[in-house]
């Protein structure tokens, strides 16, 4: 049974989370509490395996809380009111987050996501967090995080060819020919990459434009890349990568 602390200083939140936690199997809520100092008390009390940490606490931020924990030995899934805080760093560390308010739907699927991932060393996506939110270094060195059922895998974007969706899952075609399969859908990654010079020339393929080496335009259209790898390129979108590549 996964021991569930929730740290958030509204009653009506802390309420909607027990509530439905007691619909959830193999949880149990073992307390609760309301601000930064409480929440580390709470933490060293109930050695919880899953924290709901809220974002903005009366005495700091949930950020302030776990840079006071040495090694963190639970998973965190963040709440935050604020939708343009910290999301992007999230989605980027493979950090799980609710955005107030959140449906009963949403926090089970989060409950469920971090109980999958309970043996999964919850530290190293909080260290590439810490690295994104500064915003700092330079953009092809930004890092990202890849979860899959055995590993975490941390890369940075320049290491990336391509993408390629296998259903609900994507598939990560990489520089040194390693190749990751991630069980999230490929639209998830175009949202998250199409600010690094990555562009979706197919529903299912999505591209790193720096290693793109050809565009033949002749049988229905595609690229090579520098892999030597052949990605078809949809009808509709030739003429933006056309566009794109003149812009280069």
């Amino acid at each position: 049974m996964a021991r569930v602390l929730i740290i958030d200083d509204e009653p009506n939140v802390r309420e909607l989370i027990s509530y439905t936690l007691k619909n959830v199997e193999s949880v149990e809520l073992v307390g609760e509490a309301a601000s930064v100092e409480a929440g580390l008390e709470a933490i060293r009390n109930y050695q919880p395996d899953i924290v709901l940490l809220d974002v903005h606490l009366p005495d700091g931020t949930g950020f302030d809380l776990l840079r006071h924990i040495e090694r963190i030995k639970f998973k965190v899934i963040f709440i935050t009111a604020h939708q343009e805080y910290s999301i992007q760093a999230f989605k980027f560390s493979a950090i799980d987050y609710l955005l107030k308010p959140f449906s009963p739907e949403e926090l089970e699927g989060a409950i469920k996501r971090a109980l999958l991932n309970l043996h999964k060393d919850f530290n190293l996506s909080m260290e590439v967090f810490n690295e994104n939110i500064k915003n700092t270094i330079p953009q092809e060195n930004k890092r990202l995080v890849l979860k899959t059922t055995e590993n975490i895998f941390v890369l940075t974007i320049k290491e990336i060819i391509r993408c390629e969706s296998d259903g609900a899952y994507t598939r990560f075609f990489l520089t040194d020919g390693r190749k990751i399969l991630v069980s999230k859908i490929l639209k998830e990654y175009d949202e998250l990459l199409q600010n690094y010079n990555f562009f979706r020339v197919h529903q299912s393929h999505l591209i790193n434009i720096e290693y793109m080496e050809t565009f033949n335009k002749l049988n229905g259209g595609f690229v090579i890349m520098k892999d030597k790898s052949s990605v078809p390129v949809s009808s509709r979108k030739k003429e933006s990568l056309l566009k794109l590549i003149d812009r280069l």
